[in-house]
């Protein structure tokens, strides 16, 4: 059972990387405290709709927080110890100025530019292009169907060594009648 565990785990180690990978485009950016224990660093980053900021220290000497001024979001009581992603999703854009509440008066301000993410612009309806041709800037898209392959492998790995196991899966060539002749 473990030759089969093992395979499995590689088959999916192997193929569903690839296939999620499709599916999102999402940025992490992160900001930590500088060495000053007073200013976010970066203290200003830009990113898309649906790109996240995570907000992470740890051991500092001050205790520290990040809150929205727009109220967008709240990272919590001020510690030194942080960890916290903000998701800015679909309709976030524009400038969010941020601050550590303890430490504002000292200057710990960030901000956080989202810029609207740029979607593929589909064609109007009508405009079709002929059969055949592409636009220079046009991918063409080939259906992937790695995990129902996958999910199709494991299947028929599952019946056969489920067979070998209860001996479904031994033939043999001969017969009882043809060894006593």
């Amino acid at each position: 059972m473990s030759r089969v565990s093992l395979v499995t785990f590689i088959l999916l180690a192997t193929m569903l990387p690839g296939s999620l990978s499709e599916v999102s485009e999402s940025e992490e950016v992160i900001v930590t405290v500088d060495s000053t224990n007073l200013r976010f660093s970066p203290s200003s980053v830009t990113i898309e709709e649906g790109d996240s900021v995570r907000f992470f220290w740890s051991g500092e000497l001050l205790a520290h927080n990040a809150v929205a001024e727009d109220g967008l979001f709240d990272s919590g009581e001020a510690s030194r110890n942080v960890d916290y992603t903000f998701t800015f999703e679909i309709g976030t854009n524009g400038t969010h100025q941020y601050v550590c509440e303890p430490h504002e008066e000292f200057g710990m301000i960030g901000e956080i530019i989202v810029e609207p993410r740029d979607e593929p612009t589909s064609p109007e309806p009508g405009e079709d292009p002929d059969e055949g041709e592409s636009s220079a800037g046009e991918e063409s898209w080939i259906p992937f169907f790695g995990l129902e392959i996958l999910v199709l492998t494991l299947l028929a790995v599952l019946i056969f060594h489920l067979g070998r196991i209860r001996g479904v899966g031994q033939v043999s060539l001969s017969t009882k009648k043809s060894e006593e002749e």
